[in-house]
C-alpha cells in the first residue's frame, strides 16, 4: 500500500453506523450532518493481506492539502521498497490517529466556517492610506 494497495468501499456496518451516532450526538450533530462531513461511506485501507485499517470515512481518505491525499501520500513514503522494512505498529497507530485528526477537521468545518463569516463581517476597516 499505497502505490498497488487494495482498498474496498463499503457501507457502514451497523455498529459502526451506530458509534457515529453516538459521536455525533455528543459533538451536536445530526447522524444525517456528520455522513454529508464524514461522507456516505468508508474504505478498509489494506496494509498487506492481513492488516487494514478498518472503515476510514470516505472523506477522510480523500482530504487532501496540495493537491495530495493526506493519508495516502504519507503512507507512500513508507513503503516497504522505500523504507527496506515493514511499517511499525507505531507508524500504524499513526495512520489511526491521523485518520481520527481528519475526521475532527471535517466535522469541525461548519463551526470553523461560521467563525470565519462572524469576524471576516466584523474586521477592523482601516482608514485609507494607512498601513500600505
Amino acid at each position: 500500500m499505497p502505490s498497488g494497495g487494495r482498498l474496498v468501499e463499503r457501507d457502514y456496518a451497523a455498529d459502526e453506523m451506530a458509534t457515529l451516532s453516538e459521536g455525533a450526538e455528543a459533538a451536536g450533530l445530526s447522524l444525517e450532518a456528520s455522513l454529508g462531513l464524514l461522507g456516505a461511506t468508508c474504505l478498509d485501507v489494506y496494509l498487506n493481506d492481513r492488516a487494514f485499517w478498518r472503515c476510514v470515512p470516505i472523506r477522510v481518505w480523500r482530504y487532501g492539502l496540495g493537491g495530495y491525499s493526506v493519508i495516502k501520500k504519507w503512507l507512500s513514503y513508507r513503503e516497504r521498497a522505500l523504507l527496506g522494512r515493514d511499517l511499525r505498529s507505531d507508524e500504524a497507530r499513526h495512520v489511526t490517529d491521523m485518520a481520527c485528526r481528519i475526521a475532527a477537521i471535517l466535522l469541525l468545518e461548519p463551526a470553523l466556517d461560521e467563525n470565519y463569516e462572524r469576524v471576516k463581517a466584523d474586521t477592523y476597516p482601516w482608514p485609507a492610506g494607512e498601513g500600505a
